[in-house]
């Protein structure tokens, strides 16, 4: 069987990762087995910490120390705040390495700490738009979707980085379905519901009010969701964006699909804004991240807040106990 121990990589060197892994094992010890990959040298000085060869000997690294998986970086040390191109394939190199593990199952699931792509696309060509299209190109290029999660609210982005003109064309009935079953497979497959309720946010104000203002909702949106009922999904909308977070309405669906980027970081941000976990759905292994990024204005300064890498190795461990099926 699959050891229970997380592949956690290093992220941006300059950034915030590396402290933030240190404080992760000290608020979790030994209850989320994790390993860090990356380079001993960019951890903040003082850190105890044990090299392992393979992810399972962590379970028995002592809990007040971090056990690393080491991979060695070119170019000089990190400069916290200082993003250095050199590091770049390095940075690159432990992500493979990280999926690599667990495709072999060394590892039990891929927790990412923040990158910088502009230092990974100086340094080292890199041609994805961040670690979700890396990690579906490592899967063989596998359709994947964005996942918001916490305990309090789970969202779905059908859009996401695209300025907000773009998103009524990129908006597609093909898209949205294809977001609301990968959703509902995702679901099923890493939170081990059964049957999940599925919510779809219209994209205009008050889900266009019967065509008041805007047409999406009447002319295709409303006719598919109903079409995906019908073959047996638990999903109902469009709905009004404007009333469908509060806690009553949370409390009658499991995870909402939204139109764009803001209409779903938004209230999962105001409702748990440091225990909000990414997750990509879709991709043959469980991979959880932070929902912030490197933070190069308190990098080294001690003052970095775990909660949400807690939080992201916690489902990463959950995650992966229901594709076990334990």
């Amino acid at each position: 069987m699959t050891p229970p121990v997380v592949a956690l990589t290093c992220g941006e060197p300059a950034g915030i990762g590396a402290e933030l892994a240190v404080k992760a094992r000290a608020v979790l010890r030994a209850d989320v087995p994790f390993v860090w990959i990356g380079d001993p040298a960019h951890l903040p000085p003082g850190t105890q910490w044990a090299e392992v060869a393979a992810p399972a000997e962590a379970l028995a690294v002592a809990p007040g120390t971090l056990p690393v998986l080491v991979h060695r970086f070119a170019g000089g040390p990190a400069v916290p705040g200082r993003p250095d191109p050199a590091h770049a394939q390095g940075v690159i190199e432990v992500i493979a390495r990280a999926v690599a593990l667990v495709q072999a199952g060394a590892a039990s699931a891929v927790c990412t700490l923040p990158i910088h792509k502009q230092a990974l696309q100086q340094g080292a060509g890199f041609a994805f738009p961040g670690h979700t299209e890396y990690l579906a190109h490592l899967a063989g290029g596998v359709d994947v979707v964005m996942c918001l999660a916490s305990e309090t609210l789970k969202v779905v982005p059908a859009t996401i980085h695209i300025p907000l003109a773009e998103v009524p064309r990129a908006l597609t009935p093909a898209l949205l379905e294809r977001t609301i079953r990968l959703t509902d497979q995702g679901m099923r497959r890493d939170f081990g519901l059964a049957a999940p309720r599925i919510v779809v946010a219209g994209l205009n104000p008050h889900a266009g009010e019967g065509g008041a203002m805007g047409h999406e909702e009447q002319a295709w949106m409303a006719p598919m969701v109903g079409r995906l009922a019908a073959e047996g999904l638990d999903v109902r909308g469009p709905l009004p964006a404007d009333t469908l977070f509060h806690a009553r309405a949370r409390a009658g669906y499991d995870v909402a699909v939204c139109a764009y980027h803001d209409q779903a970081l938004i209230p999962i941000k105001t409702l748990a804004f440091d225990e909000g976990v990414n997750v990509t759905l879709g991709l043959p292994f469980v991979r959880t991240s932070p929902d912030h990024g490197t933070a190069f204005d308190i990098a080294g300064r001690g003052v970095a807040r775990p909660e949400s890498v807690v939080a992201a190795l916690r489902m990463a461990q959950g995650m992966a106990a229901a594709r076990q099926g334990r």
